[in-house]
């Protein structure tokens, strides 16, 4: 029993994750095999729940809209097929499990979280200095 214990410590321990909470707008990168070819499939969408903690056990549940139908998924956070999480936007909510959320539209949820942070996306652009006390010559 005690080597299963440290199995599940280690287990925790080696996948470093974001800490990720309800009302997280994440991106979950997960490796899809088809065939003999393998892909990398993107589900965007807001954690609605977080459940058992951070063990090898421990899950989360991706909503998002298409079309106008929720889809949910849940996602074990030590799953060997996930190659990573990606936060996209933090926002701040009052409650553990946003079981709510289901039966909001897409306008209502974004009135019920307040944000806090989005991740910037845009390429940074390098600006050269000009120095003005130079007069143009003629």
């Amino acid at each position: 029993m005690i080597t299963l214990q440290m199995l599940n410590t280690k287990m925790a321990s080696a996948l470093a994750l974001p800490e990720i909470r309800p009302g997280m707008t994440v991106k979950v990168h997960q490796k899809i095999k088809e065939g003999n070819k393998t892909r990398t499939q993107i589900f965007e969408g807001i954690v609605i729940a977080r459940k058992h903690g951070s063990g090898p056990g421990a899950t989360i549940i991706v909503r998002k809209m298409i079309g106008g139908i929720g889809v949910e998924k849940v996602f074990p956070l030590h799953l060997p097929t996930i190659e990573k999480f990606e936060v996209v936007k933090t926002s701040k909510v009052r409650r553990a499990k946003l079981y709510y959320l289901r039966g909001k539209t897409a306008r209502e949820t974004r009135k019920k979280t307040k944000l806090i942070e989005t991740k910037v996306s845009a390429p940074q652009i390098e600006i050269e200095e000009v120095a003005l006390t130079q007069e143009p010559q003629q």
